[in-house]
This record gives structure tokens, sequence and C-alpha cells, in this order.
């Protein structure tokens, strides 16, 4: 038999091993942790290193006003008959051609995209945030509430759920190719001149109208549409979730007074649940902000000389129109034409825009998420 003062020398040994072995796991915990942490400073670090000098400007009002509120141009690098160097956006150039002539002009060379500003794909970039968010949310919600609060359990929601959960993990230019196909080109509209690529007319009863299957060719309303499919399953899961944090007992005591469901639903559920589906609302807004293949195919160019409300006879003008869009922009300015300093300039401050645009929307989302939270408390 084990005497009692060795059982407690081995109990002790047995002690001092756990504690160095949680020791080590701790440390290895915290190594993993710091790591993400110092991969996303240094990232982070790059990008405000290279795009902040592109932006903020050392004299009054110290931010590079031009490079946000100007159109984007071909970006022109050239000497005078001094050696006088300058680079000028492709209007400005022109009017110096008209003052100074072309024989003035030495070393002359051209960078697309990199001259002027970036209004047109911020502008874009929020448009089609907003627009699929608010699609997204009525449709994702309303799918939620039905799944938490009217389904009956059965193998065919569960079939369901299933569902929603796969599409999450489709990727991004599966869901282009899918509006490319239905929302450019087969989406059904009414119209009284269908086009000859129209896969299908359905005269109506009224004036020369027909439903004509021909789609809402390349535009805000397709980029919309597509990127709040994409983010659909997020919503509906984080919503469903929301939805069922909500004590049953906020329900019962409703029905009991002689509430509806729907009554139920919107006085007793709804309220409590927001913060949570504010939350699905903050991660779609950080995927929707940074896709790039989506909207290749559905809504975006590369270069636009009007913005999507100027020349448009009302909304739905702005909605058939195309917008820049700054994930295509920055992928055509490091992609799609020959790379210099000039290009990286344009590159690294539209990148630190487009970082700083979807924080703003993320702080905005997170502050709304923080009062109702403070708000509604049980």
């Amino acid at each position: 038999m084990i005497s009692e003062e060795n059982l407690i020398r081995k109990k002790g040994k047995e002690g001092k091993r756990g504690k160095v072995v949680d020791r080590l796991v701790r440390s290895a915990f915290a190594g993993v942790t710091y790591a993400i942490v110092l991969v996303a400073l240094l990232l982070f670090g790059k990008i405000i290193k290279d795009g902040a000098p592109t932006l903020f400007t050392s004299e009054a009002p110290f931010i590079n006003v031009s490079f946000l509120l100007d159109k984007n141009e071909t970006l022109h690098v050239f000497d005078d008959e001094q050696g006088v160097r300058y680079k000028l956006p492709s209007s400005e150039y022109s009017e110096f051609i008209k003052k100074n002539g072309e024989d003035s002009i030495y070393n002359h060379s051209s960078y697309s995209y990199s001259g002027g500003g970036i209004v047109g794909p911020i502008v874009g970039t929020l448009l089609l945030t907003i627009g699929s968010i608010m699609i997204a949310l009525f449709f994702g919600v309303s799918a939620a509430i039905y799944l938490s609060e009217y389904a009956k359990e059965s193998p065919f929601i569960h079939a369901v759920r299933l569902a929603i959960l796969n599409l999450a993990g489709v990727p991004s230019i599966v869901f282009g190719l899918f509006g490319f196909s239905v929302f450019v080109l087969a989406v059904p509209v009414i119209t009284a001149d269908p086009s000859s690529r129209s896969l299908l007319t359905i005269p109506l009863f009224f004036g020369d109208y027909v439903m004509s299957f021909q789609g809402w060719n390349s535009s805000l309303m397709a980029g919309c549409a597509t990127l709040a499919c994409m983010i659909l399953p997020v919503i509906i899961t984080a919503s469903e979730e929301s939805l069922k944090a909500v004590p049953q007992g906020f329900r019962d005591a409703s029905l009991a007074l002689g509430a509806t469901r729907w009554q139920t639903i919107r006085r007793c559920v709804l309220p409590y649940s927001m913060p949570g589906i504010l939350t699905s609302s903050l991660l779609a807004i950080t995927r929707v902000a940074g896709e790039t293949a989506p909207i290749m195919f559905t809504a975006a160019v590369a270069a636009k000389d009007d913005l999507p409300w100027e020349g448009a006879d009302g909304p739905l003008d702005v909605l058939s129109s195309q917008v820049q869009a700054l994930p295509y922009h920055i992928y055509t300015l490091a992609a799609r034409i020959p790379n210099s300093e000039y290009t990286q300039q344009a590159q690294y401050g539209s990148v630190f825009v487009f970082l700083l645009l979807v924080a703003i929307l993320s702080i905005s989302s997170m502050v709304m998420r923080a009062k109702m939270r403070a708000k509604l408390k049980w």
C-alpha cells in the first residue's frame, strides 16, 4: 500500500506538473492571439503609412479635399520648357494645352485612373452598401421571424435551415454569376419597348405594355440585389438566434393578455432582438463593402464621367445606372494598369479611404446597437 506521505508527495508532483502544463497552454494561446494582433497591426500600419500621405496634407485644412471630392481622371506627368515638373489630371492638362500649346510639353507620360479624386467610387460603394443592406434586412428579418416564431419544427424546416447555412459558404464569384444571369439578364420588367434579347414576353391588358424577361442590365439595382442575396444567410441566421434569445415568458405574458401573435412579435420580441439584428447587419456591411466579384458582373464600371444622379430624370434612372465602387477601383489600379509610383499613391490612398469608410459604417452600427442595448434590458 502507498503510504500517506508518498500519496501527498505524488499529488504534489502532479499538481506542479499540471501548473506547468497550464502555463504552457496559456502561453501558446496567448502567443497565437498576439500573433494575429501583430499581423493585423502590420497590415493596417502598411496601409496607413502608404495611404495617409495621399489623404492628408501638411497645410490647412490638412485633408486632400480634391482627392475625396473630385472625379477620377487620367494623370498626366510632364516637363515644361523651363524643366518644371507638372502632375495634372486630364481636365487641367487640357487647359494647360490650350494655354501653352503642345510644343511646350516634354517627357510626357500618362497614368490611367491615377489623377483627380475618388468621389465616384466612394458614392458608388455607399449606394451599393446601403441598398443591399436595406433589401437584405427586410427579407432576412422576415425569414428569421417566420422560422423562429411561426414555423413548426419538421424535416422540411431543418432542410431550409441547412440550405441557408450552406449558402453562407458559397463563393462570392458564384453569387456574381447568379446575379448576372438572373438580375442582369432575366428578371421580368414591365415595358412598352421590350429588348430583342428578352427571354419571354407576356402581353398585359393595358396599352402596349408587356412583361419582358430581359433583366435590369448592369445597374445599381442589379448590384444591390446580388449583394443582398449574398449576405442573406448571415442576416437570417443571426436574426433568428437573436429572436430565440428573447425569453419565452415575454411571449406567454403578451398572449395571455389577449395580444395576437403579430402584436406580440412586433411589441415584445422584435424590440429586444434588435441589438442582435444590428450585429448581423454589422457583419454584412463589412462583407458587402469589400466585395469585388459580384459587382464586376452586375453594377460596377472602371470609369464613369458622371455621378449616378447627374443627368438622371428620377430615382428609377439612378437605380438603372452603373456605378463605380472602391473595391473595383482598387482592383483596377492594382491589376489592370501598369504599376508606377503614381498608381501606387492612388491605390494606397483609395485603400486607406476604403478602410475609413468601412470603419465609419461599422462604428455607426455599433453605436446604434449599444444605445439599444442600454435601453432594452431584462
